[in-house]
C-alpha cells in the first residue's frame, strides 16, 4: 500500500500548496505511525476465520509470503505460519466454530456476537476489557485446541497423529487402550503457543491499564484451553461375536464443542471482576468472594448496555433486533428494546411438517407455509 511517505517532507507535495517545515514533517510522521499502530491493533487472528485463502493447496508454494500478507498475526504467529503452514487452515476452522459458538451463545442477548469486519472482526467493542471480551477470547482459544487436536487425529497435520495420553488408572483391566483418539495434549500446547504469541510480544509499564489487559486476556485464553480439556472424556467400542461386549478398546475424546459453549457461558455469568495491585498482578476487586482460578473468566472493564449503536464503544444497537413479546428473559422485549418500544408485523416463514419415517431407513418431509406475528425493536 503506498501511503505516499516519500512526498510527506518535500514542500512541492503538500497537497494543500503550502510550505511544510522540518517540524511539521516530524509531526505528520509521528501522526501517521500512530494511525497505523492503531490499525494494526484494530486487526486480529480472528481474521483467519473470515479469509478465503484458507485451503491447505495455498500454503504449499510460497508459504513466506503467503503467511506475511495474513491480516491480523502479530510477528510471532507470523513465524509460527511459516513453520507449520498446514496448521493454519484449522487455527482458522477454530477460530470460525469460536464465533459461530458465541453467536449461539449470545443469540438472545443485546450484544450477540456480531462480526463487524474481516480485520477486526468484532471491531472496538472488543477494545473493552469486558465480560464478553473475555469470552471471545477463551471460545477463540478453546476453538483452535479442538481445531487442532481433531486434525491430529484425522491425520491432516504432518508433526502430530492421534493422541497419546496415558491410560487412566480407573479402566478397567481387560479393556484396551490405544483407539485413535483427539490429540488434546498437542492442540491445547500449540493452541497457547499461537494464540498467546500477540500478548507475549507485548511489554507495558507496571500498574498501567494495557498491562493489566493483556493479563486479563492471557487468563481468559487458557480458561478457554482448560475447559476443552476438563470436558475430554474417555470413548470406548465393543467388539464381540454378535453384538456381545466382550472385549472394549477405549481412547480419549474431546467433548462436543457445544458443551465447551455452554461452560464457557456458564463461566461468563459468574466472572470475576479484577484490578491491579500494587505489585502490578490481577486481583479480585471484590474479595468477599472466592478468587478465581486458571478454569474461570476474568474481566477489568464494566460492559456497556448496548442499546445504542456507540461508535466510541463499537456497540451495535438492538434497533432492528428480533425479541420475543411473551418472555421475561434477556430476550424479551422489554429488555432487548431497553425500553424505547416494539414494531408487530406479519412473517411468512417455511418450515418442515407431516415428517413419515420410511422404511429403511429416512425421514421424508413436507414443506409447510403460515404466517406469524414478530416484533422488532424500535
Amino acid at each position: 500500500m503506498n501511503l505516499g511517505l516519500g512526498c510527506v517532507c518535500r514542500p512541492v507535495c503538500w497537497p494543500f500548496g503550502s510550505v511544510l517545515d522540518s517540524r511539521h514533517c516530524v509531526f505528520a510522521l509521528t501522526l501517521l505511525t500512530l494511525i497505523m499502530q492503531v490499525v494494526v491493533e484494530a486487526n486480529s487472528w480472528w481474521s483467519l476465520a473470515m479469509n478465503p485463502l484458507l485451503i491447505p493447496e495455498a500454503y504449499i508454494i510460497g508459504a513466506q509470503p503467503l503467511c506475511s500478507q495474513l491480516v491480523g498475526l502479530s510477528q510471532g504467529q507470523k513465524k509460527l505460519c511459516q513453520l507449520y503452514q498446514d496448521h493454519m487452515q484449522y487455527i482458522g476452522e477454530g477460530a470460525k466454530t469460536g464465533i459461530r459458538e458465541c453467536q449461539y451463545q449470545f443469540r438472545h442477548r443485546r450484544w450477540n456476537c456480531s462480526t463487524v469486519d474481516n480485520s477486526s472482526v468484532f471491531g472496538r467493542v472488543m477494545q473493552i476489557g469486558s465480560r464478553e471480551t473475555a469470552f471471545t477470547y477463551a471460545i477463540s482459544a478453546a476453538g483452535v485446541v479442538h481445531a487442532v487436536s481433531r486434525a491430529c487425529r484425522e491425520g491432516e497435520l504432518s508433526s502430530c497423529g492421534c493422541s497419546r495420553a496415558a491410560r487412566p488408572k480407573d479402566l478397567p483391566r481387560d479393556w484396551l487402550w490405544g483407539g485413535c483418539g483427539d490429540n488434546l495434549n498437542y492442540g491445547y500446547r500449540f493452541s497457547k503457543e499461537f494464540v498467546d504469541a500477540r500478548e507475549r510480544e507485548k511489554s507495558y509499564p507496571k500498574g498501567t491499564y494495557e498491562s493489566a489487559r493483556l493479563l486479563m486476556n492471557l487468563h481468559n485464553n487458557e480458561a478457554g484451553r482448560r475447559t476443552v480439556s476438563d470436558l475430554a472424556h474417555v470413548s470406548c467400542k465393543c467388539h464381540g461375536v454378535s453384538g456381545s461386549c466382550s472385549l472394549k478398546t477405549c481412547w480419549l475424546q474431546l467433548a462436543d464443542f457445544r458443551k465447551v459453549g455452554d461452560a464457557l457461558k456458564e463461566k461468563y455469568d459468574s466472572a470475576a471482576a479484577m484490578k491491579l495491585n500494587s505489585r502490578g498482578k490481577l486481583v479480585q476487586m471484590h474479595s468477599k468472594f472466592n478468587a478465581p482460578t486458571n478454569h474461570d473468566l476474568v474481566y477489568i472493564d464494566s460492559s456497556p448496555d448496548y442499546c445504542l449503536k456507540n461508535q466510541t464503544t463499537g456497540s451495535l444497537g438492538t434497533v432492528g433486533r428480533l425479541c420475543n413479546k411473551t418472555s421475561e428473559g434477556m430476550d424479551g422485549c422489554e429488555l432487548m428494546c431497553c425500553g424505547r418500544g416494539y414494531d408487530q408485523y406479519k412473517a411468512q416463514i417455511v418450515e418442515r411438517c407431516h415428517c413419515k419415517f420410511h422404511w429403511c431407513c429416512y425421514v421424508k418431509c413436507k414443506r409447510c407455509t403460515k404466517i406469524v406475528d414478530q416484533f422488532v425493536c424500535k
